[in-house]
């Protein structure tokens, strides 16, 4: 299979990656990301501990890893209608956790808004763009107050 895109031509920001590194307990990150995302407009309707079902299921021995599944309604709603639907197939927005080290987290995001227009789930004009540019915004305001914690 040939991809569509080459991802070695990608930057971060053409997939609006973006990481933090907060120096906590894993649970206690989990619980800034989740109210940190809260307070820059996103709810955070799933979470989920991969590791914790890997280790369970198939005895992994993973170290801590979260997924917190943000989103903001209003954004969805309208890249729903902008993309005929087929962006839910992306949603939610996920955050992921990870402990690098007992008290050193990182936080990891990519858009989905980005990668969905890239792969032509989502049209690539103006409507698209302002959404892009709304989550993009959030999403900087969420990751700039992580860092202040």
């Amino acid at each position: 299979m040939t991809l569509p895109i080459d991802p070695e031509a990608l930057s971060d920001g053409d997939i609006g990656e973006k990481r933090a590194t907060l120096r906590m307990d894993h649970e206690d990150a989990i619980e800034h990301v989740r109210e940190t995302f809260a307070e820059a407009g996103f709810g955070v309707p799933v979470e989920f501990s991969p590791s914790d079902l890997l280790n369970e299921k198939v005895d992994a021995d993973r170290d801590p890893y979260y997924v917190l599944g943000a989103c903001n309604p209003a954004v969805a709603d309208r890249v729903l209608d902008a993309s005929e639907k087929q962006m839910g197939a992306l949603f939610p927005c996920n955050v992921v956790v990870w402990e690098e080290e007992p008290g050193v987290q990182t936080v990891y995001h990519v858009s989905i808004m980005r990668i969905g227009r890239l792969v032509g789930l989502a049209p690539d004009d103006e409507e698209m763009e302002d959404i892009i540019a709304e989550t993009g915004r959030l999403a900087d305001e969420a990751f700039s107050n992580l860092d202040a914690a």
